[in-house]
Parts: C-alpha cells; structure tokens; sequence
C-alpha cells in the first residue's frame, strides 16, 4: 500500500497548511470562538474560494473530485490549528449522505450552494438513549400530503446551530434498532415545528439540541427505508476523518510539549535533558507514529463499497487512534506540568479536542468490541 502522496496531493497540503498558519492562531482561535456562530464566516468564505468545499464532490457536481486521502490531508491541517468551522459535518459527511443517498437532482442542487459556500450541513441523527447504535432511530416520520412530517429529539447534533440545513434520520417502519425501515431527510431549520437548543462543547465547538415536532421534511433519495447503509458510510468517512484531524493535533501537541521543555529550566538546566523527560517524549512520538499509519489506512479504505472491510478497517482505525491519543495528550499535559491546564495554554485546548474525538462515532472499548465480533481485522 503506497502511502507516498501525488504531487496534486502535496499541493493540497501545502495550501492547507499555509492558509491554517495565516489564519489562525491560538488568541485568534479565540476570538473565533466568540463569533455568534462559533466561527468567523469569513473564514468559510474563504474555504469556498480556495475550493475545499468543491473537494469531496465529483467534478460533474462542479467538484473537484477529491477522495478519502484528500480529506485526510485536509482534515490534519484542521486538527492542527484546531479549527472551528462546520467542514467534517458539510463537506465529510453531509458530502457522504449526498453522494450515496440523495438523487442526482438533490445532490447537484445542494452541491452547487455548498461549492460556493451559501450552505452548511449538520447531520442530526444521535438520539440521547442510543449510546454509539447508530440503528437506534425513535424518530418518526409519517407520510403527510405529499411529504413527510417529522417528530422526535436528537441531541448533540454538531453544528446545528449554523446549519443552513439538517439532515435527519427518521423511522418510517420497524423497530427503534432495526437496521431496515430508516430514512433521511432535509429540514430546515427555521421551519415551524423545529427549535434548537445551542451551546458550546468542552472542545470549543457548538452542538445543538434538536427537537422535531411534527416538521416539513423532503426526503433524501427515492428508497424510504434504506438510509442505514448511507448512514454507516458515513460513519466511516467521518470516523477516517477524524482519524486524520486526531493526527494533525497530536502532531501539534507534540512540537508544543517538545519547544516546551526545551525551554523549562529546573535545577539550572532544560528539563528536556532530562533523560527520563526524553523518554516520555520518545513514547509520545511513537505513539504519533502507530497513529498516523492507522488514519492514513483508514482513509484509503473510507470510500471501499465493501462495507464490512470498511467498517474493520475504520475500526482499527479509531481503536489504535483513541489510544494512541489518550497516552500521548496525557503525557503532553504531564510533562508542561500546571500550565498545562490552563485556559491561557494552548496544550489544555489540544487534549479537550482529542478527548472528544476519541468518543465521537465510538470510543476505543466499542471498536475494540466491533473488530471482535467480525473476526479481527483481516478475518
């Protein structure tokens, strides 16, 4: 498997990052974060106009046509200055639902505002008792008119208070956990019977509350009843994603805590030579490494139709990079010592963001559980 990026790739990245290092900074981040919407619009302006919206789309949607590896490339840069725009929910996985869910006039309309950065998606699907089922939907949605009309709760629905649109998950048949009978919608959020409850996240970013009382939705596709499977690609895209975003920052954790001991002196010297320090350092470079291979392996395989080789293969993924994160976040906060847990650092803003993602679409012990059940990763 080549891991060796194209020269269209490297560009990519070289753009990505030159953009994150003029833009943003940790004082800056925060000012961002006071914005109303969580994030600076100019900012998601200026994604349309460097085309990182058109990038996950085919270029016959006026996309660039960008695949897993791309995003990842993105997705790292984000991790790195920890970036607060609603990117993963639109152009990962909104992208994904439109891709493989939508019919071809849904998909090229809303491609076309996406592109041009007038639209942004939230996925609102988690629902507060499904812990990380993704086929526990007791959403309802019965057929009124021509339509459908929606009723239920999601919570923690990233980004749904800037959503220009949501996309929500639906039973119109069986069971709350049965994998057959789910549908996706498009609703918009300032429709009557649709009120959000919004705030902020331990990591920086908004969530909202979304509460369905008998709404206008259109839905996705032509298949009522077959919106699992788009559901479950979706995952994984966002799982790889993520995999790609916990690198970038634990990349930038480790540069801070290295510089950081470097310049710490205790006992008349840097406590970075301190060979017992070294050591932790070393440690937290390895585990960089086994993750960075995994996210890059997960990318690779996101978009593979095989869904029960995607699924391992995202599994593993978020497995080796829920634990990889884990030691070294916490080491990164141990070795600056009290500062590190501060507000006014930066190191403390890194391990939040790293937590978080180590529990979004499963935490280490679930994946762990979903490797076993399907015989290991290369059963």
């Amino acid at each position: 498997m080549d891991f060796e990026l194209s020269e269209e790739q490297q560009l990519l990245k070289d753009m990505v990052a030159r953009f994150m290092q003029d833009r943003y900074g940790f004082e800056t981040r925060g000012k961002y974060m006071k914005e109303p919407l969580g994030f600076d619009p100019a900012i998601w302006e200026a994604y349309a106009e460097q085309g990182l919206l058109a990038l996950p789309f085919a270029e016959e949607d006026g996309g660039i046509g960008g695949g897993g590896v791309e995003v990842m490339i993105v997705m790292e840069q984000m991790g790195r200055a920890l970036a607060l725009e609603p990117w993963m929910s639109t152009a990962v996985i909104g992208a994904s639902i439109l891709r493989n869910g939508a019919t071809d006039a849904q998909r090229q309309a809303l491609a076309e505002e996406i592109i041009g950065g007038a639209c942004k998606l939230a996925f609102a699907h988690s629902e507060g008792p499904a812990r990380y089922d993704l086929a526990h939907v007791a959403t309802k949605a019965e057929t009124s008119g021509e339509g459908y009309s929606l009723t239920g709760d999601k919570t923690l629905v990233l980004w749904g208070g800037a959503a220009d649109k949501l996309i929500v998950s639906a039973r119109v048949s069986g069971g709350v956990r049965d994998e057959e009978g789910v549908a996706l919608f498009l609703v918009d959020p300032s429709a009557s019977g649709v009120s959000l409850q919004v705030y902020d996240t331990q990591d920086g970013l908004k969530a909202a509350e979304v509460k369905l009382e008998g709404v206008q939705g259109e839905l996705l596709g032509d298949a009522p009843g077959k919106g699992m499977a788009v559901i479950r690609q979706a995952a994984d895209e966002a799982i790889a994603a993520l995999c790609a975003e916990a690198v970038g920052a634990m990349e930038k954790a480790l540069e801070l805590t290295v510089d950081y001991i470097k310049q710490r002196e205790q006992f008349g010297r840097a406590i970075g030579s301190f060979q017992g320090l070294q050591f932790q350092a070393s440690d937290m470079f390895v585990e960089l490494e086994l993750a960075k291979s995994m996210a890059m392996y997960a990318s690779m395989c996101a978009r593979d139709p095989d869904p029960v080789e995607r699924s391992r293969a995202c599994s593993a993924a978020k497995a080796q990079v829920g634990r990889s994160l884990k030691a070294l976040g916490e080491r990164s906060i141990q070795l600056h010592g009290g500062v590190g847990m501060t507000m006014e650092y930066s190191i403390g803003h890194y391990f939040k963001r790293l937590s978080i993602i180590d529990r979004m679409f499963g935490d280490v012990d679930h994946h762990l559980q979903k490797l076993d059940e399907a015989g290991g990763l290369a059963a």
